[in-house]
């Protein structure tokens, strides 16, 4: 047995998993009927799912923030990639699997359709499949042809707001100290992450937009940064304390759930650093956490297309058939994990691998690229 890769950030997949696996179960407790039939039988369940299930996407953003900071910031230096070439490469990362999971989406609903009449689009058009192919469907008003397509959209929004403040940051860092030109581009992004949870994320008309969401994106992009500085304890709480007052002017779960992830990421994270690596005791257990951690964004892309396969072959949304339902359910989960493995290697391992943006960016005028 080889030993564990003690560099792999296995606390990471550990939360992606765990938030990835949760959505699964959320929609599987939304849609269909075997919801439908263990409702009868197991509401309290049903409902606890629903509502707390769906708040999982907050450990998907905490984290999101977290693994972009470091892959821009690695050593808390300014900012030193091309704006363009790094806006492309993410969106080719996330929209190709997107897309691909959107069109498996549409075979599956065209399967079903006939039993399902509720969870298939009612319609198609053309305009409605560019604006998912530039994720401006959200912004324009289209139905999602897929369950959680808004949040690849505001996932590239969101990104693309951050590494927009630390090239902000870099354009100004020669006015400044060496030291105050390192602590801008964490300032900058702990304002409009109190902004967020102050002003934009109390207005759920902003929900299509990535300032609603650069409360949760930007605590886990802090935690980041407070990793690489020796006062980070006090820097952690500080911050902590403005999210509380912002809870007390106005309480909200979901950002309560993205302070208790910041709290264990930044906890696990100092473990890490400190050579207390996730489950160093348990060398076998850490390929199958990191299996799953790796393949949580195809999950989150392809379970729904089996959830609705497997919804279509039960016909039961009653008490009587409960115990079959809650079989079904499992079976959608277990599918929807074995369905994650060929989408990751063959459709989104090979869009992270493509090197289309560095020649697009290139086109791009120099003045652009500064």
């Amino acid at each position: 047995m080889s030993k564990p890769n003690i560099a792999r950030l296995l606390h990471v997949d550990a939360l992606k998993a765990f938030a990835a696996q949760l959505i699964v179960l959320h929609h599987l407790s939304a849609y269909g009927p075997i919801a439908d039939a263990v409702q009868t039988v197991a509401p309290q369940l049903i409902s606890a799912l629903y509502h707390y299930g769906r708040m999982a996407v907050q450990v998907f953003l905490v984290v999101g923030g977290f693994l972009s900071a470091r892959a821009l910031s690695a050593r808390g230096q300014l900012f030193e990639g091309s704006l363009p070439e790094q806006l492309l490469r993410r969106y080719l990362r996330l929209t190709l699997p997107f897309m691909a999971a959107v069109l498996l989406t549409l075979l599956c609903s065209a399967l079903v359709s006939a039993w399902l009449p509720d969870l298939v689009p009612a319609s198609v058009t053309l305009p409605q499949l560019l604006a998912h192919a530039t994720l401006l469907h959200g912004v324009l008003g289209f139905e999602s042809l897929t369950v959680g397509a808004w949040y690849v959209a505001v996932d590239f929004q969101l990104f693309a707001l951050l590494l927009s403040l630390l090239w902000l940051s870099r354009c100004l860092a020669p006015s400044l100290s060496r030291q105050q030109a390192r602590l801008l581009g964490p300032g900058l992004i702990l304002l409009l992450c109190l902004a967020s949870l102050f002003a934009f994320n109390r207005n759920s008309e902003l929900d299509n937009w990535a300032p609603y969401y650069f409360g949760a994106y930007g605590l886990g992009a802090l935690v980041h940064f407070l990793g690489l500085v020796n006062y980070r304890r006090l820097a952690l709480y500080l911050i902590s304390a403005a999210v509380l007052l912002a809870l007390l002017f106005d309480f909200r779960e979901r950002v309560a759930l993205a302070l208790v992830s910041a709290w264990a990421l930044a906890w696990l994270q100092q473990r890490h650093q400190n050579g207390q690596h996730l489950l160093a005791e348990r060398p076998r257990a850490a390929p199958l956490l990191a299996h799953f951690g790796t393949h949580s964004y195809a999950l989150f892309l392809v379970h729904f297309p089996i959830c609705l396969l497997v919804n279509g072959l039960f016909e039961h949304p009653d008490a009587e058939h409960a115990g079959s339902a809650v079989l079904a359910a499992l079976a959608a989960l277990a599918l929807s994990n074995m369905a994650a493995v060929p989408f990751y290697r063959w459709v989104e391992a090979p869009s992270a691998r493509l090197r289309l943006a560095p020649l697009l960016a290139r086109l791009l005028p120099k003045a652009s690229r500064s």
